[in-house]
């Protein structure tokens, strides 16, 4: 059986795993606090320490290093790429040293995933990375040639949602046309059709969310942008960390809002459901790309627990499709899966080639 080492650092912690085919052996998340990341100047900068509390976990948990068959690292914030696994290979690491798209804590899963797989003689992967972007040349273009969407989001959960009902329904990811909708701090709804991550709504100009503004009146932005209220981190923070329920309502938790709505809280409940209303609508933003004929409608991430939310989204959008509800998200799952369909011979994993023009 595939025994499989599962990487997936965070700002504050190093989540980590080993998989026995599927089925988890331990997962474990390990906190960080800010004094010890205080003096690494980068994230590249944190490798040595990291490693090193991946290794010490796996001994506290008595796996041998040469037990294992496979690693599967979150990917890092690498130039655009396809779905689906890579190798980590030396320009996957020279580029998340030298040239990553900006500073993330993914950035140095690849790292030390490829670190150890070179002392054991086993193969790396990351799998559906932070960059993926499938979005059609039609779907990349706005108003301005200067600004172009971008398909970089929720992937890894979205895309382990559409190959799950892929799966369950005895069809090739390939052969499916599917809307997903990840629920959660963030929002975002993309398509799913002929194999690639084709349309992309990013919780930036979606529904607003738990915690993100979301799509904005632009000439209200540029005002406030200019108002002396805000410089450029501040903006970045309001829309991003300060917007929508917590602007509304003073919270993100989506379970709070709905005791709210129950203690018959008017406000809340016109909140909360403008915001399902909104996901509603960008759901069916999506359907035009493919006229309509989508095969499902699949709702994931944390606030897809809700059956109120659920059951309000299903009665705006089961025109287009059945709407099929994967509530949660599992990252390390979806990463051991990846591996091992690479391994398993059901996916080849693609390589990997710098970029020395890419912004650092």
């Amino acid at each position: 059986m595939e025994r499989l080492l599962i990487l997936n650092p965070g700002s504050t912690s190093t989540k980590l795993a080993v998989f026995d085919g599927e089925e988890p052996l331990f997962v474990e998340s390990i906190t960080h606090s800010a004094e010890e990341l205080a003096p690494f100047d980068c994230v590249a900068d944190q490798y040595e320490f990291r490693r090193e509390l991946v290794l010490d976990c796996l001994k506290r948990h008595s796996v041998p290093l040469d037990s294992l068959t496979a690693i599967v690292s979150r990917g890092g914030l690498l130039t655009p790429i396809e779905a689906g696994a890579y190798e980590v290979n030396d320009d996957m690491v020279w580029q998340l040293k030298n040239k990553p798209q900006n500073e993330h804590a993914s950035n140095v899963g690849a790292m030390i995933a490829r670190s150890i797989s070179l002392q054991l003689g086993i193969p790396a992967y990351i799998y559906d990375g932070v960059t993926v972007d499938e979005l059609l040349p039609i779907n990349k273009l706005t108003g301005l040639p200067s600004m172009r969407r971008k398909g970089m989001g929720h992937n890894l959960n979205t895309r382990a949602a559409a190959l799950r009902y892929a799966r369950e329904s005895g069809r090739d990811y390939k052969d499916i046309t599917v809307i997903v909708a990840h629920l959660g701090g963030g929002i975002s709804v993309n398509l799913h059709h002929n194999g690639k991550i084709e349309d992309f709504i990013s919780d930036e100009e979606g529904p607003f969310s738990p915690e993100r503004a979301g799509g904005l009146p632009m000439f209200d932005v540029i005002k406030e942008c200019f108002s002396g209220r805000y410089d450029y981190k501040g903006m970045m923070k309001l829309v991003k960390n300060q917007g929508g329920l917590m602007a509304h309502l003073g919270t993100t938790d989506s379970r709070a809002v709905e005791q709210m709505i129950q203690s018959g809280d008017a406000h809340a409940k016109l909140v909360y459901d403008a915001m399902i209303l909104n996901i509603a609508k960008n759901i069916a933003k999506c359907a035009p790309n493919v006229c309509g004929k989508v095969d499902a409608i699949l709702l994931t991430g944390g606030i897809a627990y809700s059956q109120y939310v659920t059951s309000e989204i299903e009665k705006r959008v089961s025109f287009l499709a059945p709407v099929v509800v994967y509530p949660g998200e599992d990252e390390m799952r979806s990463l051991a899966l990846g591996g091992l369909r690479v391994l398993r011979g059901q996916e080849t994993a693609k390589i990997f080639h710098k970029s020395e023009s890419a912004n650092g």
